[in-house]
């Protein structure tokens, strides 16, 4: 049993790290038009985006005021996502509201 241990190797073990980047942001944005009611855009930023009735009330506004509004940033798939079912949702319930996204 001993004998198994004599022939000890001075190997050094390495560890590589493998340096992983952080995923691209992309900004979400309601651009404004002239027959989506306020209100519609306040319940759609307070379901989508989890938003609480002040934000979704200051987003919207924004997007009243300014022509387009920045309901978040996110990663690529999740922005996506959310692009899609604003859209969705729009369409379903017969509004023109569109939605876009943007590198940030």
């Amino acid at each position: 049993m001993a004998d198994n241990y004599k022939q000890i190797s001075s190997e050094t073990l390495t560890k590589t790290r493998q340096k992983l980047e952080k995923p691209k942001l992309y900004k979400v944005i309601l651009l404004n038009d002239d027959y989506t009611p306020m209100e519609y855009v306040v319940k759609l930023l307070k379901m989508v985006f989890s938003r609480n009735e002040e934000d979704a009330v200051n987003i919207m506004l924004m997007v009243h005021k300014k022509g387009s509004g920045v309901c978040g940033v996110y990663t690529k798939e999740i922005a996506e996502t959310k692009v899609f079912t604003v859209e969705k949702m729009a369409k379903n319930d017969q509004h023109p509201l569109k939605c876009i996204m943007e590198p940030e």
